[in-house]
């Protein structure tokens, strides 16, 4: 079988085209497939699929797990649909887990999707690694967020391991870790670890909730806007005045890849 690899700011996904749902892929495969020792190497696997006629983001994080939906995720799979000629370039809707998102896509260029809305939980975390711990912001895009600010992106270490976050409780099906330093005039480092992926490049979904812990902390008014900067590129995100953000950024396809292999584990 042939899927395509990509990436939105190295945030990397492996895409399998099966618009008519016939392609079960198990756990075990997409972790096989995601492996980046023995495998194509990827934080996700999408598999873009129709649903009653809708587009459908069906997302797995690198251990096979599901996610709701992803944001580097969603622009790569609409950069697919729309180069390879499934979609016209423009405005268009994708339907996720967390319900349907509307993107405009041009031919070349950023790509921005309107994410939904961000809420802060209004409950106090703390988040733990490289023996510190941080207090930090409880916030959901669809998906959990736990939010720290650090004086220097530097103090958070290798994360090899997921960070301690408490309570834990809060968070009963894993969460996503986001390390953020303000560098700037509404200008964010960042650095997150995934729950099901490990420390990635980037995360769109990540992106969206250090901005709005970010407006909390510096008691900024809505909307707001904040150029977010993980490893992997910059991203901008909006925040309108009913906390609903927009996320704008690349989506690059790479290659063609053969994962037949990996789907007979």
């Amino acid at each position: 079988m042939i899927a395509t690899y990509g990436h939105g700011t190295e945030n990397d996904f492996v895409l399998v085209f099966d618009p008519s749902d016939e392609h079960s892929i198990t756990t075990a495969q997409t972790a096989a497939i995601c492996n980046r020792e023995s495998g194509i190497g990827a934080d996700g696997l999408i598999r873009i699929i129709k649903r009653d006629g809708k587009w459908f983001m069906d997302y797995r994080n690198a251990d096979g797990s599901l996610a709701e939906m992803c944001g580097n995720g969603i622009r790569v799979m609409a950069r697919y649909l729309v180069e390879r000629g499934h979609a016209p370039e423009g405005i268009f809707a994708i339907n996720t887990r967390d319900g349907i998102k509307h993107l405009l896509v041009p031919m070349v260029g950023d790509i921005s999707v309107n994410m939904g809305q961000v809420t802060d939980e209004a409950e106090a975390i703390t988040a733990a690694t490289n023996s510190r711990i941080w207090n930090g912001y409880n916030i959901s895009i669809g998906n959990p967020h736990a939010v720290v600010f650090v004086d220097d992106i530097n103090d958070v270490g290798p994360m090899k391991e997921p960070p301690v976050v408490r309570p834990r409780d809060s968070y009963p099906e894993g969460v996503n870790v986001e390390f953020a330093q303000i560098t700037g005039d509404h200008e964010i480092s960042m650095r997150v670890y995934e729950r099901g992926s490990g420390e990635t490049r980037s995360c769109g979904t990540a992106t969206c909730a250090v901005a709005l812990a970010a407006v909390v902390r510096t008691k900024d008014r809505l909307p707001s806007t904040w150029i977010i900067n993980p490893p992997g590129g910059r991203l901008e995100v909006s925040i309108d005045g009913h906390s609903n953000a927009t996320l704008i950024g690349p989506a690059v396809l790479i290659k063609d890849v053969d994962i037949s292999e990996f789907l007979l584990v």
